[in-house]
């Protein structure tokens, strides 16, 4: 099976099945001497781990990490990073009715297609414990992030037809309702809400909304590899995603020229800033130093008790009822996943501005040229003065059209003082 590696310089293979021994993930690219332990990952993982509530599955996993390789004393080595998490509490007997019968809103039908022949057992790869891998790999990027200053928040804005409401908006009410919703008011009406669909034997959807905050101007490139296109492809193959939109996104469409672009004017200190931010913090596919904002939509469980017709692999129509333990709503425990493809990109995009061309461009084998320039690149930052490297990170603040080249400063600093 292809297509389990994401990322150019900073890269993560995930691997395994929900029914399976293990799931983990492996992660290459990440400078030497970033601080990283077990807890720093299973504070994400814990985030997105089930059976904590009556709105998440009763699956009863740990999510216990074990980092394997790439971290000695505390500390990345610079080699790649290797994590499991093992499977305690898979019940593959629940599944046994539906081996030659395709779920609605599922795989089944679309992996039978393709390999002629599937893991029937929680959906296998494509089940939501393979979120397990990314959220791992993310937890290490928002780690190198924050060395950076760059934080990714994410939250439930949307479940059904319950919106949060911008005047009510509390980040912190995000962190202390179980719907991750930063609107009180909204997570309760949201619960009504689920508590009917749950008593309908029925599923619901929602919206994460995604923010990054530190990301400076000047990252992304041009044409294919533009931030945004990269944050797309990131968010859409988390498996129930649906839909993603960046700033006013679909909004855009019914707007008009003079009320979607964002004026351009000079604050207090005499700095270019944006007087509105429709574009997201990204114009050109090329970051403009704003908040980037964006949201992605996710399907409701397709997993739900109630009776569905479809098909067997026989080909004789059937009736269907789904048992097992499943969520009736994914998207609070996807609010993590989210944070973690997003960190993931945001790092990925961040080392690409020094790296060398040819792994820019794809070729993943570096010419003795590439290898020379880049070892002269870091021997000249070194003996750049304290002062120099002081000034060069508080214009970040006063010349944000050179904020990139400053950042490229930033990350060989930080690898040499590590």
């Amino acid at each position: 099976m292809a297509g389990s590696t994401f990322g150019t310089i900073l890269r993560m293979t995930t691997w395994g099945e929900s029914h399976g021994p293990a799931l983990g993930v492996t992660v290459d690219g990440c400078p030497a001497g970033l601080e990283l332990c077990e807890a720093d990952v299973q504070e994400y993982l814990d985030r997105r781990k089930p059976g904590q509530g009556k709105y998440s599955t009763k699956r009863n996993e740990g999510d216990q990490v074990e980092i394997l390789s790439g971290v000695f004393e505390g500390k990345t080595t610079g080699t790649p990073i290797s994590m499991m998490v093992r499977n305690r509490d898979q019940r593959s007997r629940d599944y046994g009715e539906i081996a030659s019968c395709y779920r609605p809103g599922h795989a089944d039908y679309t992996f039978d297609q393709k390999y002629g022949f599937r893991d029937y057992r929680g959906g296998g790869r494509s089940s939501g414990r393979e979120t397990i891998g990314r959220t791992a790999a993310g937890a290490v990027a928002a780690k190198l992030l924050k060395e950076l200053g760059i934080t990714v928040t994410a939250y439930v804005s949307q479940i059904g037809p319950v919106r949060i409401a911008p005047e009510r908006f509390d980040l912190q009410a995000a962190r202390e309702n179980r719907l991750c919703m930063p609107d009180s008011q909204a997570s309760e009406e949201a619960e009504q809400f689920l508590d009917g669909k749950m008593a309908e034997r029925d599923s619901a959807g929602g919206v994460v909304e995604c923010r990054i905050n530190g990301m400076p101007a000047g990252i992304g490139e041009p044409v294919f590899d533009k931030l945004s296109a990269n944050l797309a492809r990131a968010i859409c193959s988390i498996g129930a995603v649906k839909g993603f939109e960046i700033g006013d996104g679909f909004a855009a469409a019914s707007s008009v020229g003079s009320e979607n672009n964002d004026a351009f004017g000079l604050d207090q200190s005499g700095h270019i800033v944006k007087q509105t931010n429709h574009s997201g913090g990204i114009l050109g596919g090329i970051s403009d130093g704003s908040e980037i904002i964006f949201r992605a939509a996710f399907k409701p469980t397709p997993s739900i008790a109630a009776p569905q017709r479809t098909v067997n692999s026989r080909g004789e129509e059937t009736e269907l009822e789904i048992k097992g333990r499943h969520d009736p709503i994914i998207v609070p425990r996807a609010v993590v996943v989210v944070e973690a493809m997003a960190a993931f990109t945001a790092a990925d995009m961040m080392l690409l501005i020094w790296a060398p061309e040819s792994i820019k461009s794809g070729n993943s084998i570096r010419s003795s040229a590439d290898c020379q320039e880049q070892k002269a690149r870091r021997e000249e930052e070194k003996n750049v003065p304290a002062r120099q490297r002081a000034e060069a990170d508080a214009s970040i603040g006063t010349d944000r059209e050179d904020a990139a080249s400053v950042w490229i400063c930033r990350i060989f600093f930080w690898q040499r003082e590590k």
